[in-house]
């Protein structure tokens, strides 16, 4: 199946993009274009991030900077996402003395 010109548009502009660790893609599902990042050469699991493109953004002529924005804002979601702990979990007992200590 061929491409829709709005996901072209999108991959076209995150071929700009290359980082030493994270892979970006974009794929459209049920109509809606998705931007994709995935960790290259993971040594722990990770999950694939996914945000939206909203149709609006799409057609704006300033749509390479609210890609930016958007791909910025959403590589922040996706790191602190991908903590294991942080000390908001109650559950989770410390791990060194220097923990227990706080």
């Amino acid at each position: 199946m061929p491409n829709s010109l709005q996901l072209t548009k999108v991959l076209d502009h995150l071929r700009l993009y290359d980082h030493p660790l994270l892979a970006f893609s974009g794929r459209e599902n049920n109509g809606v274009i998705e931007v994709l990042i995935n960790l290259k050469n993971a040594v722990a699991p990770a999950h694939t991030y996914v945000f939206p493109i909203h149709p609006r953004d799409l057609d704006n002529p300033q749509f390479a900077w609210h890609l930016q924005r958007q791909l910025y804002d959403a590589l922040h979601d996706y790191f602190i996402e991908m903590f294991i702990r942080t000390p908001q979990d109650r559950d989770v007992p410390p791990t060194s003395k220097h923990d227990s200590e706080e």
